[in-house]
């Protein structure tokens, strides 16, 4: 196991901060803690580099050293979520991802949540196309109609079991909301993997076609994830997803 050389700068950034930036990186979903061998493992860098790092994520509630010796996640890190969370704002995260999606597929993009029977159209980018979905904003919608309000009922874990929900994290809809318009949509994930909302794109059902639609599902997973982790949310649904697709993918291409 080899290790960086101990300068105080690297380029781009401070090398003593990226390493112990990677040693909370390497606590994983179900750690409880991690032993220093284990940590070395997992960083690759020495144990001494690691110690000095571990002396003062201790001193500042970033880690905790436990009577065991081993450590865990300290204090510290819940109070900076605690204050991500308080500062937490949609605007500032789910218009970006929504132009970017319009960028990228030239259909309109919304983003929904879950009002009672019905879901609301909290934000929306059109298309540039001259024939378009026509959603706006602050839009209801009953919730049994359309991807965007299946999502909503889908991944909703007080709505539908979790033994039911759908293996993809997408659905595709067309003609339920009105004729000749499809879409597909995504869930967008919170902390404890709260269900935040529904991203979706949605446009005339001729555009959304087998051929079009992997690539357009792919886009909006890659966002749904994007915006999953602004929000403190857990994305790896969406990376597995696209990891397990992605050689059924290749292969029926090379056939």
């Amino acid at each position: 196991m080899s290790e960086e050389p101990e300068s105080d700068t690297k380029a781009g950034g401070v090398a003593a901060v990226e390493r112990a930036i990677a040693i909370l990186n390497a606590f994983r979903a179900g750690d409880s803690s991690l032993t220093l061998n284990e940590l070395a493992r997992r960083t690759k860098m020495y144990k001494s580099t690691i110690l000095r790092l571990l002396t003062t994520l201790v001193q500042e509630h970033c880690i905790v050293r436990l009577d065991d010796g081993s450590y865990q996640l300290g204090s510290m890190l819940l109070h900076w979520g605690g204050l991500y969370q308080s500062a937490l704002r949609l605007d500032d995260h789910v218009p970006p991802i929504l132009r970017r999606l319009v960028q990228e597929t030239e259909e309109g993009a919304s983003f929904f949540t879950r009002e009672g029977n019905h879901r609301v159209c909290l934000f929306r980018v059109d298309s540039p196309r001259s024939i378009r979905d026509h959603i706006r904003t602050g839009d209801l919608v009953p919730l049994d109609k359309g991807a965007a309000g299946r999502v909503l009922t889908a991944f909703d874990p007080t709505m539908t079991p979790p033994s039911r929900t759908p293996e993809q994290p997408y659905i595709i809809t067309v003609g339920e909301r009105e004729p000749d318009i499809a879409a597909i949509a995504a869930p967008v994930f919170g902390p404890q993997k709260n269900l935040r909302g529904a991203l979706a794109l949605s446009g005339p059902a001729a555009r959304f076609s087998v051929e079009l639609l992997p690539s357009m599902s792919t886009r909006l997973l890659a966002a749904a994830a994007d915006l999953t982790r602004r929000l403190g949310g857990d994305a790896s649904t969406f990376e597995s997803w696209q990891a397990k697709s992605r050689p059924a993918a290749l292969g029926e291409t090379a056939s």
